[in-house]
């Protein structure tokens, strides 16, 4: 009998590790997609900084506006 409540303990225990992992998996799946997403709005971001920047070197600091 002392057997038998060791291997039920033993499932039960196994049976939360097992949703355990499951949940673990699924947060870091969500993560992994997030991590994605933002790193493609850094890429956006940092072509759109670089193009400000061209933009910038093409106009003359010192130019007046057309309205002077």
């Amino acid at each position: 009998m002392e057997h038998e409540d060791r291997f039920v303990d033993i499932e039960i225990k196994l049976a939360h590790m097992e949703d355990l992992v499951d949940s673990l998996n699924g947060t870091v799946y969500q993560q992994a997609r997030r991590i994605d997403q933002l790193e493609g709005i850094v890429q956006q971001l940092a072509e759109h900084l670089r193009a400000m920047r061209e933009i910038g070197r093409q106009t003359p600091v010192n130019e007046r506006p057309p309205h002077y």
